[in-house]
């Protein structure tokens, strides 16, 4: 497979990488740490003394995070959680600073400590796990194939043979499309949407990432359509740095609670029109 627009498709793992001594096999990447109000340590108390939590968001994903071009305001089902989440912290929902990040920078973000939470449809596996902190599941998503209307793709199949598809660097659409060995031109960008503007300028024939957002630009674009998914499951959840364990347990306790009361709202706001049919959040798993 070859990438263009300046950026070279990396070979990805396509298992779990080995576990280090003392470890166990990666095989429930989701179980986070226990949720815990009074957690306290290092990474709350940063965000305690600097006043206001950083979030590292996404501003082009519609109906996730994106800027309302009426407003100016940032909008979306996970900039709703970023607040909530500094509400829990803060005491303050207003209490946060918004931080747009391409998707292949996420991981350093968060290592470098330039934000202290990454809310951006960020799928977690175990090879993420090796490198920050995640919390609870509060989204399943899929990987998916958005073509125009008329194409002859039908989804990850031998129909994307020698098509351009486009996805983004760093993301697990990257590493689907490695995986497969679907015989497609990959194209990496910084951000999902830069695949959509791709699309409608002919530069490429499709676009893979996940049906969360792939379902927001077929809204922002009807001449484009969802063709298949591949069936795997892919949980959200809001990262972290890895030695951030207080806040991980305080942002699990945020979702204990948004799960009865804020994530449904959230989801009939932003979600529901182009996703309908899902009765309620993903059941959180913990390691103990």
């Amino acid at each position: 497979m070859r990438a263009t627009y300046g950026r070279t498709a990396r070979p990805r793992p396509t298992t779990a990488p080995p576990a280090k001594a003392g470890q166990e096999e990666c095989e429930r990447p989701e179980a986070s740490l226990r949720p815990s109000a009074n957690a306290s340590g290092d990474g709350v108390q940063r965000i305690i003394d600097r006043g206001h939590l950083i979030a590292g968001i996404d501003q082009n994903s519609y109906r996730w995070g994106y800027r309302n071009p009426l407003t100016g305001k940032l909008e979306g089902f996970d900039i709703d959680l970023a607040r909530a989440i500094a509400g829990e912290i803060l005491g303050d929902e207003s209490k946060v600073t918004f931080r747009s990040i391409p998707t292949s920078e996420r991981i350093t973000a968060l290592k470098k400590k330039r934000v202290d939470i990454v809310v951006r449809t960020m799928t977690i596996n175990c090879e993420r796990i090796e490198e920050v902190a995640f919390s609870t599941e509060y989204f399943t998503g899929d990987q998916a194939v958005l073509a125009p209307a008329g194409s002859d793709i039908t989804g990850f199949d031998e129909s994307l043979k020698g098509k351009r598809v486009c996805t983004a660097e760093g993301s697990t659409g990257q590493g689907a499309l490695e995986e497969g060995e679907y015989g497609a031109e990959v194209k990496l960008v910084p951000n999902q949407l830069d695949c959509l503007v791709r699309l409608q300028l002919g530069e490429a024939d499709a676009v893979v990432t996940d049906n969360a957002l792939a379902a927001g630009q077929a809204a922002q674009d009807p001449s484009t359509r969802l063709v298949g998914t591949l069936n795997r499951p892919e949980p959200y959840g809001v990262a972290m740095n890895i030695d951030d364990h207080d806040l991980v347990r305080r942002v699990n306790k945020l979702l204990e609670d948004y799960r009865q009361n804020g994530w449904q709202d959230a989801y009939q706001k932003w979600l529901a029109k182009d996703m309908p049919g899902i009765d309620g959040p993903p059941a959180p798993k913990y390691k103990d």
